[in-house]
């Protein structure tokens, strides 16, 4: 009040000539700049009490208290502020529709930022699979916080929900819609891709499994891969709940392995792998197979894939194999997959082997998972945490779920996962069942195959011209897991520790 009758005043007076008229002035703006300052000390208060009793007032974080959050136990902390965003001309709009299960889209949404980084684009919120054999309506934000997505990148890439207006379909304008091709490096999408945008300014990538090579990419854009993987792609606030909650459940029983078992209705559909099934499962099985044009191979010798490594083992095939490698029967097994083709008559064996055997219809609630179901790839999200925070992981097919799962175990400091040779395996299984290895001599040998298998530290297989054949990226990022120049040594044979 003081301040503002001194500010009437001095326009009342008349005009001061001289060092009156300079002592009336800096009186004046000595009295606001207290004013400011003592106004702004007491925001900065309010805004640290605010913190103590109802953090997020002020800074819109609408989450728990400090103490709700102590009692949960699980909850996440107050996110971090937002990066800077990054200033740059962009040279066009990307859309891309992935295609595929929940981790085939997972990697395929980290090269997509990573080609948009490349190419200076602005990135609309990736659109996932509708179409597939799992026919699940989820969209982005159904299954990972699209908030957090964009936010968290934004010092990289622009990610926009929707393009503008004028560039929709509303308005006449068509994008161009393409696959890219698969396994390309950034010459590829620098050279071929990129002059696009000058007579397109919207392409649509229609397909987006594996379009970015495994090698060959800048250390930069490698590393944008994870950040990506393991940073920005986070599931939403209820899955994470939930999937938190179905982890504490387990984990009151003690520690736990969790089993990938691959032996669902698509995998041995698209695979053609029927050892174990009945006649009757094999036309069925061959039938789906014909009833989706898409998939090309239709004939398909089943024992001969088989003997090669490319089927998943079966449920018996299983539980002789963890028996082999020293799992006792009151080990904890969660299984972390869909419904088993043949049901409980193909689990008793594994049963009989490990009664201890969980999963997530049986320890959560129908009303938990009711949100879930129907939704595949939200129901694949559980499962996915279920076996990043297992003691141990043991995949029976090397899918896309468990690829990534066995990445994300590396970066968490190489967390025991069992990288099963099928092709050794098989012959092994068929040698014992025969008779020729006894028990001992079984499990001997199963034990001696695995023993530099089990997510140690270990540079990715490269094998030129062979994409397809070598060491995926997103299971072993080694680029992403130590620092320093020295960081090739640290995967030097017999190398068991690694600096992070």
């Amino acid at each position: 009040m003081e301040a503002v009758r001194s500010e009437r005043n001095a326009e009342k007076l008349p005009p001061l000539q001289g060092p009156v008229m300079q002592r009336t002035r800096l009186q004046v703006w000595f009295i606001r700049v207290c004013s400011s300052i003592l106004i702004w000390t007491c925001l900065v208060q309010l805004a640290a009490v605010g913190e103590l009793w109802h953090p997020g007032v002020l800074t819109g974080y609408t989450g728990p208290t400090k103490m709700s959050a102590h009692r949960e136990g699980a909850l996440p902390p107050s996110p971090p502020p937002f990066v800077p965003a990054r200033r740059y001309t962009s040279n066009g709009f990307l859309r891309v529709t992935c295609n595929g299960g929940l981790n085939q889209m997972r990697s395929a949404i980290c090269d997509m930022v990573t080609i948009a980084r490349l190419l200076n684009l602005t990135l609309l919120v990736p659109e996932l699979d509708k179409t597939s054999f799992w026919a699940d309506p989820s969209n982005f934000e159904d299954i990972f916080d699209v908030g957090h997505f964009i936010d968290s990148l934004r010092d990289e890439v622009r990610i926009i929900k929707r393009l503008p207006k004028r560039l929709g379909l509303r308005y006449g304008y068509q994008p161009l819609a393409m696959p890219p091709v698969s396994w390309s490096n950034e010459q590829y999408y620098l050279q071929q891709i990129l002059p696009l945008f000058d007579k397109h300014k919207v392409i649509h990538f229609n397909r987006t499994d594996s379009r970015l090579a495994n090698n060959g990419i800048s250390l930069e854009l490698q590393k944008l891969r994870c950040r990506v993987n393991f940073q920005a792609l986070k599931f939403t606030p209820e899955i994470e709940a939930l999937g938190n909650k179905l982890i504490g459940i387990i984990k009151q029983k003690g520690p736990y392995l969790a089993l990938h078992l691959r032996y669902e209705m698509d995998m041995l559909a698209f695979s053609g792998c029927t050892h174990g099934c009945t006649e009757v499962e094999s036309e069925e099985l061959k039938q789906l197979r014909y009833a989706f044009p898409w998939w090309r191979e239709k004939e398909i010798l089943s024992e001969e894939k088989r003997s090669n490594g490319l089927c998943p083992l079966t449920p018996e095939e299983t539980a002789l194999i963890l028996q082999a490698l020293g799992f006792h029967k009151d080990t904890q097994i969660y299984i972390a997959s869909g419904e088993i083709y043949g049901n409980q008559r193909r689990l008793a064996a594994l049963r009989a082997a490990f009664p201890n055997i969980v999963k997530k219809e049986m320890l959560l609630a129908s009303d938990d998972l009711r949100q879930f179901q129907n939704h595949s790839s939200q129901m694949a999200a559980l499962d996915f945490m279920v076996s990043v925070a297992s003691d141990i992981f043991v995949p029976t097919y090397d899918g896309n779920m468990a690829r990534v799962v066995e990445g994300h175990r590396r970066n968490l400091g190489f967390k025991k996962t069992f990288q099963l040779d099928r092709r050794k395996l098989v012959e092994l299984l068929d040698l014992h069942q025969k008779g020729t290895l006894s028990s001992d001599e079984f499990s001997v040998s199963v034990r001696l195959a695995h023993e530099r298998r089990m997510g140690q530290p270990a540079q990715r297989r490269v094998i030129a011209n062979k994409p397809k054949e070598e060491e995926y990226f997103y299971s072993n990022p080694q680029e992403c897991l130590c620092e320093g120049i020295t960081c090739a040594d640290s995967f030097a044979p017999g190398n068991k520790t690694i600096s992070k």
